[in-house]
């Protein structure tokens, strides 16, 4: 995967969403697959910090390389650091360790419930208009993931120690979201994303390597390919265009589309993992698709 378009892409290119944002969902919805491969293999913190810090450096040496002009201010590169430890220290290190005890699927549905939220605080704190269309297509979203949880915790299949470290994670990216929007640190998004993988990792890396065991890794191919995809696919261009997709589309609206995860990682996790899923579950992507649809339309000039 080339590093290189990701660092000055004309603005023109992205003039039309949709590439990106199906990019950006595939990517992420994926990642939650990948995240359960590496904790069956390695101890999640160890797994993040060593993901973090080899994005961090592999985005700013790509960027050193390049000759590419430092174009953050100290106090931006402050904020990216902060926007690191929540969107990826905590985030993630909180999801991961959910993860060895709720399915790929049920993470990725949870943290899904992040627009809900995400669109409270923007309208509170942000000044995000909150219409009654937006609300009810959030309450939609809510209802279909709430029906998908609800009947996992009922037949058994996930762990609620899991289910509520992953609901301290989907309030990390929460609080992230509305940190990056809140504080709107400027310059490259792509050099920022370097300094928040770096912080990320510089900030677990004590943490792993005094709770966690080393020799608890077990190096196999399924680890070094899901390690790879974290690295490239998930830190590096997924968070790029998360950055990018919040900047354009604003908090709400670029929220939203993580309500587009459950379906997309049960699939996920069905195909790469044989992790069951039920018609009752599918049902339950009724009325995310209908809220995703009712919050992402565009409103109707007033005539």
């Amino acid at each position: 995967m080339s590093l290189a378009p990701s660092i000055s892409i004309p603005r023109s290119r992205f003039n039309t969403l949709p590439l990106a944002i199906g990019l950006f969902c595939l990517l992420w919805s994926y990642a939650f697959v990948a995240g359960k491969i590496g904790v069956t293999h390695c101890p999640p913190l160890i797994l993040l910090a060593a993901r973090f810090s080899l994005a961090g450096v592999l985005i700013l040496g790509a960027t050193l390389i390049r000759g590419e002009a430092w174009s953050l201010s100290w106090r931006d590169a402050a904020v990216f650091a902060v926007l690191g430890i929540a969107n990826n220290a905590l985030y993630l290190g909180l999801g991961y360790t959910g993860l060895q005890s709720v399915s790929a699927g049920l993470g990725g549905l949870i943290v899904s419930a992040n627009p809900v939220f995400t669109a409270a605080l923007a309208a509170l704190l942000l000044g995000e208009g909150m219409t009654w269309r937006k609300a009810g297509g959030l309450l939609l979203g809510v209802i279909g993931v709430t029906a998908i949880v609800w009947h996992r915790l009922a037949v058994g299949t996930d762990s609620l120690h899991g289910i509520l470290f992953t609901l301290a994670s989907l309030a990390s990216i929460v609080a992230g979201t509305i940190l990056f929007k809140l504080l709107a640190p400027k310059g490259s998004l792509w050099i920022g994303n370097g300094v928040q993988n770096l912080a990320a990792g510089i900030v677990l890396a004590p943490v792993a390597l005094t709770f966690a065991d080393i020799h608890a890794i077990d190096f196999t191919p399924s680890l070094i390919g899901a390690f790879a995809f974290l690295v490239l696919g998930g830190s590096i261009l997924a968070y790029w265009l998360w950055f990018h997709l919040l900047k354009v589309c604003g908090a709400t609206a670029a929220s939203a589309y993580h309500f587009l995860m459950p379906p997309l990682g049960m699939l996920f996790a069905y195909l790469v993992l044989g992790e069951h899923v039920e018609a009752r579950d599918l049902l339950g992507i009724i009325p995310v698709a209908l809220g995703i649809y009712l919050v992402t339309r565009p409103a109707k000039p007033v005539v």
